[in-house]
């Protein structure tokens, strides 16, 4: 802790902010810090710790300071923590709230998670060490000139300084954005006509499709995924944790629900997202509590929970009347059903199929005869 500074938090001439991260308690060594729970700041040249409460208390540290980093995992009452090792402290360091300190590490408490993508660009600096590609003005002792040297910072001349480079960062994000957004086009070009042809097919009817057109079109669908999936560690936890990921289950489910008719079972669902997110698996608990804010976030999907205490994921627009309605005419149509029989006639779970016989059945449209041979439904005539 005692290759920290005080600072006045305001970023210098060529220097940018990274990330930051609220919820973060500073450790000297193995002991807690002086301080209280901040916020954490990773600039281009510097590691900064802005309290809580109190924003005019500032310490910053160069990252030419660190020698290397670990991960240390949290667990039951522990929050995950970044172990930094620093380099001695130099001789003309500046005053800050530790004069000594008998560790050559800190610690980085994250309370409120974000470590892993914390950790991730942190590395990247380190990699990069753009600190010494763009050196930022030294730091002047005395009042008076500081104060100077942080008008020139702020005065016409810095700010044009600022906006050049902007520019050439925006040119060279541009220019880096429209190659891989050719390369994406050219592997993309095989998908979209092959989406097209089955489109076409199916709209016009004319033939089947093919076997091997099918198992490639899925395999480019599943190969998707999701591309920026939420997690704990990106959105932290509680309510904005659950929010997001119903905004996030809101784009990834309409299509599916579309395909299956409109409803879809929870553990299909379940099963579903997380083959999409791949590694980053989600828990039946954090599912069922993101399918809870549906409606209120006013998203297309609602969660329904039949009388059997089955769970669904349908469509807003999902009707009812028209679900009893195609009950009615095909256990009409067939004399009677069984809930595997109307499952194959429908291309539905019998879980599903089940659930829809009985609410046609609740409504007074079916009647059921349950015998040894199964449950078996047929039109009310009384």
């Amino acid at each position: 802790m005692d290759r920290f500074v005080w600072s006045s938090g305001l970023l210098e001439i060529n220097e940018t902010l990274v990330i930051q991260q609220r919820g973060v308690r500073l450790y000297d060594g193995e002991e807690k810090g002086k301080m209280d729970v901040g916020i954490l700041l990773l600039s281009t040249h510097r590691l900064l710790w802005r309290d809580h409460k109190n924003h005019d208390c500032c310490i910053a540290m160069p990252l030419s300071q660190i020698v290397l980093f670990e991960e240390q995992t949290g667990g039951i009452g522990k929050s995950a923590k970044i172990v930094v090792h620093l380099h001695p402290v130099p001789s003309n360091k500046e005053p800050g709230p530790y004069q000594t300190s008998k560790y050559s590490y800190i610690k980085l408490s994250f309370k409120e998670h974000g470590q892993i993508e914390f950790s991730r660009r942190l590395s990247e600096e380190m990699t990069q060490r753009r600190w010494e590609h763009m050196p930022v003005s030294q730091p002047i002792n005395t009042s008076t000139t500081s104060q100077a040297g942080r008008t020139r910072a702020v005065g016409i001349v810095g700010i044009e300084r600022k906006l050049e480079e902007k520019r050439k960062e925006m040119d060279k994000n541009i220019s880096e954005a429209f190659e891989d957004l050719s390369k994406l086009m050219e592997k993309a070009k095989e998908m979209v006509e092959l989406s097209r042809s089955i489109a076409s097919k199916i709209k016009d009817k004319q033939g089947d499709i093919t076997e091997d057109e099918t198992i490639r079109f899925k395999s480019y669908l599943l190969s998707m995924g999701i591309a920026n999936p939420v997690t704990r560690e990106t959105h932290g936890s509680g309510t904005h944790y659950h929010m997001q990921l119903a905004k996030q289950l809101g784009e990834i489910l309409l299509a599916p629900l579309e395909e299956q008719g409109g409803m879809m079972a929870l553990t299909e669902v379940y099963c579903l997202v997380n083959r999409a997110r791949g590694m980053e698996l989600l828990s039946p608990e954090d599912l069922v509590n993101a399918c809870k804010m549906f409606e209120a976030l006013k998203l297309p999907l609602r969660l329904r929970i039949f009388d059997s205490g089955v769970m669904v994921i349908q469509l807003q627009s999902h009707s009812e009347e028209e679900m009893i309605a195609s009950a009615l005419d095909n256990v009409s149509e067939k004399g009677s059903l069984t809930s595997e029989e109307f499952a194959k006639l429908l291309g539905l779970s019998v879980l599903l199929s089940k659930e829809r016989l009985l609410l046609a059945e609740k409504m007074g449209h079916l009647c059921r005869d349950d015998s040894v041979e199964g449950l078996r439904f047929y039109p009310n005539l009384f």
